[in-house]
């Protein structure tokens, strides 16, 4: 095999996304669907599913919220009847939580951050490792953190503590996981361009009392080559993650940020 013909994923990859619907995880099944895969995904979103299986009707889909344990139970039903075995999860729920200083969050909304964003990826990967297991395919599981899992990120402590365990998590599967073939890593996104995004900036921005356009500046200020990154800058790394070239890298925590210095 050719350096180049290792940078593409296999052919016929079974692959599972979840909050697949819109944003970073559409990007990531378009792309594993656009390099031959099978592809599941899973999202709370009727509308964007439907959608989503309007564009790409090769997709199949289930409706889930991915923080109900029972809910993941369905998913991975599904993804057997789809699908008859998993080769590559990709962990990419998320939620942006509450913005605000610590005394100020209040509880539920610091629980439903830790639901969503931790607890989820547990029901996952729980359930999907012993499909894993079974995959003769160089097996992978991907978990989507954030740059806040290696940076503090004031007003933002529910956010950055979970995507901070989601990393702790992944090094403990590898190690776990490592002698079964399992190769388990993260992808840690920088400021991603979108709505979400702009959600985000909207919502600090009221927080430290700035405009909305003051506020994306000084987050451009902190990244080394001054531009947000993509969804497809990231679909690409979890394409490169399923690679043969790929094959020895496990338990690591990649950045695709442009270099965030500090948020």
């Amino acid at each position: 095999m050719s350096v180049i013909d290792m940078l593409r994923p296999a052919r016929g990859l079974r692959v599972l996304v979840s909050a697949g619907a819109s944003g970073i995880g559409a990007a990531v099944a378009r792309a594993f669907r656009e390099a031959g895969a099978r592809v599941h995904v899973c999202d709370i979103d009727r509308t964007a599913l439907d959608r989503l299986a309007a564009e790409s009707p090769e997709i199949t889909t289930s409706v889930a919220d991915a923080a109900v344990a029972g809910d993941v139970d369905t998913v991975f039903d599904d993804v057997r009847g789809a699908l008859g075995g998993l080769d590559v999860l990709v962990n990419n729920v998320g939620i942006a939580g509450p913005t605000g200083p610590v005394e100020e969050i209040r509880p539920m909304d610091w629980e439903r951050t830790v639901d969503v964003n931790l607890n989820s990826h547990f029901y996952f990967a729980s359930r999907a490792v012993p499909l894993l297991k079974q995959s003769s395919h160089d097996p992978c599981l991907i978990a989507m953190s954030s740059v806040a899992g290696r940076l503090g990120y004031a007003l933002r402590t529910p956010y950055a503590s979970t995507k901070w365990a989601i990393v702790g998590l992944v090094k403990s599967l590898a190690i776990e996981l490592g002698p079964q073939g399992v190769r388990v890593n993260a992808i840690l996104p920088g400021t991603v361009e979108g709505e979400r995004m702009n959600g985000v900036i909207g919502a600090r921005a009221a927080a430290s009392g700035i405009s909305a356009a003051a506020m994306r500046e000084e987050y451009l200020r902190k990244i080394s080559l001054r531009r947000m990154v993509t969804t497809d800058d990231i679909a690409a790394m979890a394409l490169f993650l399923c690679s043969p070239a790929a094959r020895n890298i496990t338990g690591q925590a990649i950045s695709v940020d442009g270099n965030m210095e500090y948020l």
